[in-house]
């Protein structure tokens, strides 16, 4: 079974970013207790119509595809090309291929109804809002601030590709506009911690002066200074899920796609006591 990870061209996104370790130990968990290889491939994600060669060559029998990135159509016609192939991603209009994914947007939603909740008025969110799962988690970010009656500034939006470096400098140039916050909603663990080291480094404390939450829950998080709320998602039962539905597809079938249910973690970056110090 062929396991993609795409990449872009110009911001190749590391195989060691611990959201990719994880998923690929768990599909490599699960295509073992079914009695199949894998291989493991990277492509870029505008030229996702090399996924096809991996199947028309022999090499691989089907392919589990981790992540949609904004190739909505590429991926359609892989499937009108009758290539059996399933994603980690999100569901979307007109799609024809299966997807497995966490449901973003309530995870988006929990994720910022959590800090309304504890009286943060001005949440920044930090994420690439082109990618569809990202999308979908600022769409449930968008919808709690609309339930709690409290206005989105434009300004408090930080663009930013799932990599540390450019995160760092992303949140480094946020910082610079001297823009009033007192929370950040990453989207993902890694942005995360990346935006905990900045703000740190600039005299900020976290979360007396910035909550801030993740997602994911990869390990990591829990063991950053301080350990992150996050947003789980359940990427044990992804790599379950994944490879039961490929199976399917590769038996002519057609699964549904699925949505995994996404959970709050409450760690100590958005746990405040009276006086604005930290809970332990």
């Amino acid at each position: 079974i062929g396991v993609v990870i795409p990449y872009q061209d110009q911001i190749r996104q590391d195989v060691t970013d611990p959201f990719f370790m994880t998923m690929l130990g768990h599909l490599a968990d699960q295509l073992t207790k079914q009695n199949f290889d894998l291989l493991f491939s990277r492509v870029p994600a505008q030229r996702l119509e090399e996924i096809a060669q991996l199947y028309e060559s022999g090499r691989v029998g089907g392919v589990i595809v981790v992540g949609q990135w904004d190739q909505h159509e590429k991926l359609n016609e892989l499937a009108r090309r009758q290539i059996p192939f399933v994603v980690w991603g999100g569901q979307l209009p007109r799609q024809l291929y299966c997807t497995v994914g966490g449901d973003n947007f309530n995870g988006g939603f929990l994720a910022a109804q959590h800090l309304l909740s504890l009286g943060r008025k001005r949440i920044v969110f930090m994420g690439d809002r082109d990618a569809t799962e990202t999308q979908q988690r600022y769409a449930g970010y968008v919808h709690a601030h609309e339930v709690s009656k409290v206005k989105i500034e434009p300004e408090l939006y930080i663009p930013s590709p799932f990599t540390v470096a450019e995160a760092r400098s992303d949140i480094k140039e946020f910082l610079q506009k001297n823009i009033a916050f007192d929370a950040l909603f990453a989207a993902s663990d890694l942005l995360a911690i990346s935006a905990i080291g900045v703000l740190r480094e600039r005299g900020y404390q976290v979360p007396a002066d910035v909550c801030v939450v993740g997602y994911d829950d990869v390990e990591p998080a829990a063991h950053s200074f301080p350990p992150v709320t996050t947003v789980r998602q359940p990427l044990d039962l992804a790599g379950v899920q994944l490879v039961d539905c490929l199976v399917r597809v590769m038996a002519d079938e057609q699964p549904e796609s699925q949505t995994l249910p996404t959970t709050l973690v409450v760690r100590e970056s958005t746990q405040v006591k009276a006086g604005g110090v930290s809970a332990s």
